[in-house]
């Protein structure tokens, strides 16, 4: 439960120890959701005349599409959470760092807050391995599978091809000014 009652928190400060559900109707469709129960950990208590401060932490798994291979990568996710609610009325409401609650409220509800901060710390892309391969560019197959067969892809940006053709040089362990003598001269060296 995630839901605290404004006047119990008027005397003393309560402590956070609950679970978010991935199915909790707070996520909304494009959301990294996490793959198990999101555990949120913490104390919510008064900071003066309609404002109360959250202080704690998410801790849960997410399952993603490897950056590299697509198939199915894990990694878990930490973060440490201040968050501070108060009234709409008030003037710190417009504070892009601050969430507002209704005037009238009698619960303070910490899901939009805790979802918010989760798609936050959830990372943009993850990797199934340090070493992860990818796909083949040519034909698709994942190549930490094993090779595909493919000839051997140089890069195809012409803008290399004048470093290529250097490399490629007979003697390309003499200095470069040797070979563009060489290349004036026809190729006899002096």
């Amino acid at each position: 439960m995630l839901s605290f009652d404004i006047r119990s928190l008027e005397h003393h400060g309560v402590a956070v120890d609950a679970g978010l559900s991935p199915d909790d109707s707070i996520w909304q469709e494009e959301d990294p959701r996490p793959s198990g129960p999101l555990h949120v950990t913490g104390r919510l208590s008064t900071a003066g005349a309609g404002r109360y401060y959250w202080h704690g932490r998410i801790e849960g798994d997410v399952v993603m599409p490897c950056r590299r291979c697509l198939t199915d990568a894990a990694a878990h996710v930490t973060a440490e959470e201040h968050m501070i609610f108060v009234d709409a009325d008030d003037e710190e409401a417009d504070n892009p760092d601050v969430f507002p609650l209704d005037p009238r409220a009698d619960e303070i509800d910490l899901r939009p807050a805790v979802r918010e901060q989760w798609l936050l710390a959830v990372p943009g892309f993850v990797l199934c391995a340090e070493d992860c391969k990818g796909l083949c560019p040519t034909c698709g197959i994942d190549l930490n599978a094993g090779e595909c067969g493919c000839p051997a892809r140089v890069s195809a940006d012409s803008r290399w091809d004048a470093l290529r053709a250097l490399t490629n040089v007979e003697g390309a362990d003499e200095p470069v000014q040797q070979v563009k003598q060489k290349r004036r001269s026809g190729g006899k060296s002096r």
